[in-house]
């Protein structure tokens, strides 16, 4: 496993020289959403359309380099309740698959994947992805396969849940991956939020629709996300997981959703602008770019 971690050093050292403009380059070369005539200049691509590619651009994958691309991969993970691995899917995932193999020097495969935690293909994947674990279900089987990879030199990222109910049902489930270790809160000068791009705060991304209806209102209210309606507003936290040697195992983004600020992107000039530009892209590559360096 440790095998596949080398290979991406060369590639991302490159990213790390892209400029910080990298995606108002890319908004002054976008038009409105086909078929929208209120759009007026607001980014071509999002999740409302039933496009099996959620709207987002298709590209090539040179053959010769198909063992060397990026593959983001979404967990499918057992659930007992609401929520569940299918959020924000495929949108999110193919538009920060996108803005990687556009903005940058990867390769990226366009069409990313999902798969089980058991599915024998995991371990040649570095960076694996679960969204809104609210109520994640693990056997004790799933749980020796996630610690046997994470502790393997894999990376796991959770994104998009929110308050201390959710916080605790999932730290129940951790412990069955991790019974003698315990999450570390990740402070700001950490290099995750500052390489490639600084983004001198922890970003808290609420879903596009509560963005909206609180776009008026007054911090902390604005960017929670208004649906968790039964406990009050919270700052965001990036809290880890770390192996022997220090290296981040499982990045756990609480109280935000950055996924939601890459699948909407599309739906407003204003909400792309406010957050995915600003927050969610610059977060997502840093992840990114952390997972596949260290």
């Amino acid at each position: 496993m440790n095998g596949f971690r080398r290979r991406w050093t060369t590639t991302f050292l490159i990213l790390g020289v892209v400029a910080l403009g990298w995606l108002a380059h890319a908004q002054r070369g976008r038009g409105p959403r086909q078929g929208d005539p209120n759009a007026g200049g607001m980014p071509s691509f999002g999740s409302r359309n039933r496009d099996p590619r959620a709207g987002v651009p298709d590209w090539n994958v040179d053959e010769r380099f198909r063992g060397d691309v990026f593959t983001f991969v979404r967990l499918e993970y057992p659930s007992s309740g609401r929520g569940g691995w299918r959020i924000d899917f495929p949108g999110a995932d193919l538009n920060l698959s996108y803005r990687l193999e556009q903005l940058s020097s990867m390769k990226v495969d366009p069409d990313a994947l999902h798969m089980p935690i058991d599915d024998p293909r995991l371990p040649d994947y570095p960076f694996v992805f679960m969204i809104d674990p609210r109520s994640l279900d693990l056997s004790l089987e799933d749980a020796v396969i996630l610690r046997k990879y994470l502790m393997g030199g894999g990376f796991l990222l959770v994104d998009d849940f929110w308050g201390n109910g959710m916080w605790n049902h999932l730290m129940g489930e951790m412990a069955k991956v991790f019974p003698d270790r315990n999450w570390v809160s990740l402070p700001l000068d950490h290099p995750i939020f500052n390489v490639p791009y600084p983004v001198k705060m922890r970003p808290q991304v609420p879903s596009e629709d509560s963005a909206h209806r609180t776009k008026d209102m007054p911090a902390p209210f604005r960017t929670w996300e208004d649906e968790i309606s039964w406990e009050e507003p919270q700052p965001s936290d990036y809290r880890a997981f770390l192996d022997d040697k220090g290296r981040i195992m499982v990045l756990v983004c609480w109280n935000t959703d950055l996924s939601d600020g890459w699948e909407e992107e599309g739906v407003s000039q204003w909400f792309f602008e406010t957050y995915s530009e600003k927050m969610s892209y610059p977060m997502g590559v840093n992840i990114i770019f952390h997972a596949l360096t260290h």
